[in-house]
């Protein structure tokens, strides 16, 4: 079985432009790298029949010439997969855009909460350290070690409001889950606005 080198090298280079483009944040880079990546890899499984052959009919042609239908056929099950997923992470990038104004995606909370949980529970290890290790404590090494202290919970309460707003879920599968739509908004905002006109209520 001969295999096309000009097919390999096309194949190589979709393939690495395509993880270079999947390894960014924003989903339109996402999405172009996963259909560069899928036409690589679709390169690559029809590389494999070699060299061009007969129609692989069952009767009437030679076994020696006829071409491998195997990869053909995973080919054809991998475009429409990458056809599934494109559709996909351009629901998503549409979504993201219009919820938020970018289609970059942006680190997991949970993930920067327990960086965040290390990084304080560090400083305030060391910042105890430090006191306990100063013979003369005075009245000011206090008011600062407790100010210290302070501020490194105040990080803390910041980051789990933050997460608290995160959660504040509405209750409406469509809207916690997919997101409502700009119309929507429109009409809460305008449904929890005070009456300018008739400021006491009253006709």
């Amino acid at each position: 079985m001969s295999v096309s080198a000009s097919l390999l090298a096309t194949a190589t280079v979709l393939c690495a432009v395509g993880g270079i483009l999947m390894l960014t944040r924003p989903l339109t880079r996402i999405l172009l790298g996963a259909v560069i990546a899928g036409n690589g890899i679709n390169l690559l499984i029809l590389s494999a029949t070699g060299s061009a052959g007969r129609e692989p009919l069952l009767y009437g042609v030679d076994l020696a010439r006829v071409t491998d239908p195997l990869p053909q056929a995973i080919a054809l099950t991998a475009i429409v997969i990458t056809l599934a997923t494109t559709a996909f992470l351009l629901a998503m990038a549409y979504r993201s855009h219009q919820l938020t104004g970018t289609d970059e995606v942006h680190d997991d909370l949970e993930d920067r909460r327990i960086v965040l949980r290390a990084e304080v529970l560090g400083e305030r290890d060391e910042l105890r350290e430090r006191f306990r290790a100063d013979d003369e404590r005075t009245a000011e090494t206090r008011r600062r070690y407790r100010e210290d202290r302070r501020r490194l919970r105040a990080r803390l309460r910041a980051d789990r409001a933050l997460q608290a707003r995160g959660r504040n879920a509405t209750g409406d599968l469509w809207h916690d889950v997919l997101g409502a739509d700009p119309e929507d908004y429109a009409k809460r905002d305008e449904a929890r606005a005070p009456d300018t006109d008739n400021p006491g209520g009253t006709g």
